[in-house]
């Protein structure tokens, strides 16, 4: 900086005292930054090792062939990367079901633990069906199970495979089951398939344009029970 500037800017910190704080507490903090407390001091010890390690790096360096083998590490580097894209580009990943039951076990979930079960809170499927129009885009169709050992405890909004949906709550003695309802993209009915995910058991199914998700951790054999009496 040329004398003048340095005579201005002199001037100027001692008329703002705005300026002239934040210019001490810069000086103050170059200092502290300064001070051998904020250094780390290695042991004698420590410093001998990273020497000999340096120095047999050296020798290694040296040998015939050696400089020639670290000229290999870019293109072993280069190498590994290579592999790592092709087996991106080869490994299939998980299966549009397997996210959408990844999908739906994080919605049984957080129903769960938000304590946010049900929105609309009846075992009368009269009252829970129609709660739900004018919400969604599609009526759910809602039957009660209490005779069949499954009564209906109610229904909420929730957002599951990428859209909103309707899920229909149910319980088998302690057991909760959520059951996701949403329109198919497939028209045609589907058998029943079962899978496991983070030790939730899951059935999923279409059926007259829409598609279910039966998930709980009840037992399987009741969740099929379930999912029967669904579907009848």
């Amino acid at each position: 900086m040329d004398l003048v500037n340095h005579l201005q800017i002199e001037e100027h910190l001692r008329d703002c005292r705005s300026c002239s704080i934040v210019y001490e507490n810069q000086k103050a903090l170059k200092s502290a930054m300064a001070t051998d407390s904020l250094y780390f001091h290695a042991l004698p010890n420590l410093q001998n090792r990273i020497r000999q390690t340096l120095r047999v790096s050296d020798r290694e360096t040296s040998r015939p062939g050696g400089k020639w083998l670290w000229r290999l590490v870019p293109a072993l580097a280069a190498v590994a990367v290579i592999v790592v894209i092709v087996l991106l580009l080869i490994w299939p990943g998980p299966t549009k079901d397997e996210l959408l039951a990844n999908d739906m076990v994080s919605a049984h979930i957080r129903s769960m633990m938000a304590d946010h079960l049900t929105d609309v809170p009846s075992s009368d499927q009269h009252t829970v069906k129609p709660w739900f129009d004018g919400k969604l885009d599609f009526a759910p169709p809602v039957v009660d199970l209490a005779a069949d050992g499954f009564p209906l405890v109610g229904g909420r909004l929730d957002y599951a495979g990428s859209r909103p949906v309707a899920a229909l709550v149910y319980q088998r003695r302690r057991h909760v089951i959520n059951l996701f309802v949403y329109p198919a993209t497939d028209t045609s009915d589907s058998g029943s398939k079962l899978s496991v995910h983070q030790g939730y058991n899951l059935i999923h199914w279409t059926k007259s344009g829409m598609t279910f998700w039966a998930v709980s951790d009840l037992n399987l054999k009741e969740l099929q029970e379930f999912a029967q009496d669904i579907q009848n």
